[in-house]
């Protein structure tokens, strides 16, 4: 089977059939038994990075099985978020919490060199795949943990990031999405919004003063996550992925940001 035969076959159920097929021939390496057996597992709408085993984010490669959700780019715009906040200098201490893969803890880590950080999952299998990528992208510097959200956790952070599940129960997701990715990573209840209700306040206890808390939301939940997140004493910044929807909330202390618009004033 050529790379053309390929495509022309994955455009039957891909948006993106050349680039799938391109990366399903390098993972063949040159078997062409693993190139067509590849490409009849994507036919029958399996990921291809289930199928390589392998995901690209931010600037670094991730090892990825079934266990965990395939990172997408729109969560990319979490880490935008906190190098627009932290800058260079960076945070010291970084907590990512339903880390799954690792990802959105291992790029901050990589974009910081000098920061140190903790991923926390509920699912043994998915920090398997977390573990093995921290010892090959930040050995030393990430450790994984078993837990719910924050619950027990005694340390403060300077940056906490979270893509919690926030699906709808019921709701019709595309189906190498509803057939092949975790539904615990995936559904929140019936108005997607469960995973915050727990997840939002254990964050102030775990949150320094001048740090902030990065969450994922879907493209229509601003509003009851920044309103649940005033509720907690945060004040809420949104924003917006690459395609234009609102993505990303940025959390911080209400105490905190008053004391930064009063500090001009009293020197």
């Amino acid at each position: 089977m050529t790379l053309d035969e390929a495509a022309a076959q994955l455009a039957t159920i891909s948006p993106t059939p050349d680039y799938d097929a391109r990366l399903l021939h390098e993972h063949a390496a040159g078997s062409t038994n693993v190139f067509a057996a590849s490409v009849e597992r994507r036919l029958a709408r399996e990921p291809v990075a289930y199928i390589t085993g392998t995901r690209g984010f931010w600037t670094i490669d991730l090892d990825v099985s079934p266990a965990v959700l395939i990172p997408r780019a729109d969560s990319e715009t979490l880490i935008e978020a906190a190098v627009a906040h932290f800058g260079a200098a960076g945070p010291r201490r970084v907590l990512d919490l339903g880390t799954g893969s690792g990802a959105l803890l291992l790029a901050a880590l990589d974009q910081w060199p000098d920061a140190t950080g903790v991923g926390i999952d509920a699912s043994d299998a998915a920090l398997d795949v977390a573990r093995a990528n921290a010892m090959r992208i930040a050995p030393g510097r990430a450790a994984m943990r078993l837990g719910d959200w924050a619950e027990g956790v005694d340390e403060t952070f300077d940056l906490i990031l979270a893509n919690p599940p926030y699906v709808e129960t019921g709701a019709v997701l595309e189906p190498q999405v509803a057939a092949y990715e975790p539904a615990v990573a995936l559904y929140a209840g019936a108005d997607g919004l469960d995973a915050y209700r727990s997840l939002i306040p254990q964050l102030p206890g775990v949150l320094t003063s001048g740090g902030i808390a990065c969450l994922e939301i879907g493209s229509t939940q601003g509003d009851a996550v920044a309103a649940l997140a005033t509720s907690f004493g945060f004040v809420a910044k949104r924003v917006r992925d690459l395609a234009g929807h609102e993505r990303c909330l940025v959390f911080s202390h209400a105490d905190a940001n008053i004391m930064l618009v009063a500090a001009p004033d009293s020197r």
